[in-house]
């Protein structure tokens, strides 16, 4: 899902850029209220486990990848979209400047859909789902998925518009990959919450009660 260099003009990617540097004031607003001692240690480890998640990249046809993303893992455990935004934005920095691992030009838009998107869409959507459903497995799962699938298809948009590929042929390689992929980061994401939870329940924001249900 990492947009390289060059898949974006430059002008479209000083817009996705300055979008993402509001997002990212935001997020850095959070960590400055949210973020203590205890907190610190658990953010290392979501960054971590997020950046190897990332680094297992399957190959996507017209020049991109399919990989996990964790925006909806981050924004779950620790209880705020912009939480995502943060870690995603620091995980998306070393890959892109150490690992060139997507590109410098596009790393605004990157954030824009794996933070961004990708926090908005699996925070809020486990929200909603934990109201309907009472389950945190199914919650999880469900915001997991979409948070996986639906950056790709904004990522084929952007592409699109870039005049990269073609948005039908792009929006189906694209969301069929993420589709199946996100299956497996629904699971990755129940079985994180549940060894979370089950180690240091005090600092989750889930709601979960030892990882079956959860309240009201």
């Amino acid at each position: 899902m990492h947009i390289p260099d060059a898949f974006i003009p430059i002008w479209q990617g000083a817009i996705y850029w300055l979008l993402a540097l509001v997002f990212v004031a935001l997020a850095l607003r959070w960590a400055r209220n949210e973020m203590n001692e205890e907190k610190l240690p658990l953010v290392a480890v979501l960054a971590a486990g997020i950046f190897a998640l990332q680094s297992f990249n399957l190959p996507v046809s017209m020049g991109t990848s399919g990989h996990l993303v964790g925006g909806a893992l981050a924004a779950i455990i620790l209880g705020s979209p912009f939480a995502a935004i943060f870690i995603l934005t620091m995980v998306l920095i070393v890959q892109g400047v150490l690992f060139g691992d997507g590109g410098i030009t596009t790393m605004g838009a990157n954030i824009i859909n794996m933070g961004v998107i990708g926090g908005f869409v699996g925070f809020y959507s486990f929200k909603g789902i934990l109201r309907m459903t009472k389950s945190m497995p199914v919650s999880a799962f469900v915001a997991a998925w979409l948070a996986c699938l639906v950056p790709a298809l904004a990522a084929a948009f952007e592409m699109f518009f870039a005049g990269t590929f073609p948005l039908v042929a792009g929006l189906i390689t694209m969301g069929v990959y993420h589709a199946v992929i996100g299956i497996l980061e629904g699971l990755v994401t129940i079985a994180a919450i549940y060894l979370i939870t089950s180690v240091r329940p005090d600092l989750v924001e889930t709601g979960a009660i030892r990882g079956k249900e959860v309240g009201p």
